[in-house]
Order: C-alpha cells, then sequence, then structure tokens
C-alpha cells in the first residue's frame, strides 16, 4: 500500500467533528487521541447508561465507536469530506466490554478514490483484551 500521509492531526480532527455536529453528543465524548498515517486512536469516557443487562456495556454503543473511530480516520487523511458514509460494518463482539472508558484503535487498509477499508479495535482493559472488532467501509464523495 502506499505511504499513507493524514492531512488532519488529532485536534483539527476533533475541531471538524465538532463543528460539523454542533448538537450531537457523541461529538463532544468521543475523542480522538492520536492519529498517524495509516491510524488513529479514538477514547469514548464511560458514562452511565451505557449498560446492558449483564452489566457490559451495549452493542449499538461499541458500534457507534467504531463507525465514529472509523469516520474519524476517513477524514483524517481525505480533510474537510464531510459527506463521506459508512458503506458497509461488520462487527464482531469477542468478550464482554467491562465498564470503563472505551478505546477504539483503527487501521486504512485501504484508502482508494472512491472507498476507504478499515480495521476498528475496541477493548476497556486492554488492548490485549479485544472487547470487539469491526470491518468498516466508507464511501467518499467525488
Amino acid at each position: 500500500m502506499a505511504q499513507l500521509a493524514p492531512k488532519l492531526d488529532a485536534d483539527g480532527v476533533n475541531a471538524l467533528l465538532r463543528r460539523a455536529f454542533p448538537g450531537a453528543e457523541q461529538a463532544r465524548t468521543m475523542d480522538v487521541i492520536s492519529v498517524s498515517p495509516g491510524r488513529l486512536h479514538m477514547v469514548a469516557p464511560y458514562r452511565e447508561g451505557l449498560l446492558r443487562p449483564g452489566g457490559v456495556i451495549s452493542g449499538p454503543t461499541l458500534m457507534s465507536l467504531a463507525d465514529s473511530a472509523a469516520y474519524a480516520l476517513v477524514l483524517a487523511h481525505i480533510g474537510d469530506q464531510l459527506m463521506a458514509v459508512t458503506s458497509q460494518l461488520n462487527m464482531s463482539f469477542l468478550r464482554g466490554a467491562q465498564p470503563g472508558d472505551m478505546h477504539a484503535e483503527a487501521e486504512m487498509l485501504r484508502l482508494g478514490r472512491r472507498l476507504a477499508v478499515m480495521d476498528v479495535r475496541i477493548w476497556t482493559e486492554s488492548p490485549n483484551r479485544l472487547a470487539a472488532q469491526a470491518n468498516v467501509t466508507y464511501a467518499i464523495p467525488a
């Protein structure tokens, strides 16, 4: 794969997301911590109301984090093209996500002119104890 060069750093992606979604709680609570070529680390703080029966973080919460991390990774590499949209998200739940801050590590597998394909790994306890993994594809506007 050709060397990827981010157009935005973590602060730039956070600012772009907050401008694009000014009323969205999600844009205010999920923070991009780092951006490097082909990679992004995002953290969403734990808060009450995220647990499902059984005391683990709900699947929809983890799916939202995976999609948000993938979107942020795309924006970091293509810049201010907010009309990039999810075209596919496949999620595997590997173990119950214990209450705690949720981390997502997104990796760009392919960045083309029309599609971006990413792998997103999510954990709460340790990156060695993944709670979920997602393959996400974004369609990029022409």
